[in-house]
């Protein structure tokens, strides 16, 4: 599956050649370089590894110098491997937003915003305890009973309570790509990514 790694600028809206108003996502999608190149003869499988984003050097260790030495590039701040890349790629190349084509699908990968400890009406979309009479004072967003009782005597794992919600890794499946920027490395998706704004994201195909 190829693809490659961006930074979602933002959101904005598109008209289409039928006037109707898309909400769209902008995504500086690359250039990325190729940082490793796996073999099946030598590791197993196929797949490429991308590095994107530079990094000053004073915040790569050694060992990351080393690797992004051999590929002739700078150290990257982020790097992904890509299984089953397809076509011919070598070590030091670089790919650039032009893997896509206005029109396609893709599917986007990113880290969720994080959203602290929630209840369960905000986590789980629990209606509350019940209405604001017949004695209820404080209780209207509680979980209520969660079922136990002296049989079985516990909680069965996986009970929706209150948590931690979201900072969780979310892909977003058939997103269509309504425009490519070439000059700017931009890539317009329709509909909404995952993350905050200048948050990392995987565009796969």
């Amino acid at each position: 599956m190829s693809g490659l790694i961006g930074r979602k600028i933002g959101m904005t809206s598109i008209f289409d050649e039928n006037g109707k108003n898309i909400p769209c996502t902008v995504i500086e999608a690359g250039p990325c370089v190729v940082t490793q190149v796996r073999t099946l003869e030598v590791d197993g499988y196929s797949s490429l590894q991308l590095g994107f984003d530079d990094k000053a050097e004073k915040r790569a260790n050694k060992a990351e110098m080393g690797h992004f030495k051999k590929a002739g590039s700078t150290p990257k701040k982020k790097v992904v491997e890509f299984r089953d890349f397809g076509g011919d790629y070598k070590l030091g190349d670089t790919i650039g937003v032009d893997h896509f084509v206005e029109g396609e699908f893709v599917d986007v990968i990113g880290t969720s915003k994080g959203k602290g400890f929630q209840g369960v009406v905000k986590r789980h979309g629990f209606g509350g305890v019940g209405q604001a009479t017949h004695g209820q004072h404080n209780r209207l967003r509680a979980p209520g009973s969660i079922g136990a009782a002296s049989y079985p005597a516990r909680v069965f794992k996986g009970m929706k309570m209150a948590g931690r919600m979201g900072n969780d890794r979310v892909t977003v499946e058939n997103l269509r790509v309504v425009k490519i920027v070439p000059e700017k490395n931009l890539i317009v998706i329709k509909g909404a990514v995952p993350g905050h704004k200048n948050a990392y994201v995987t565009i796969q195909k």
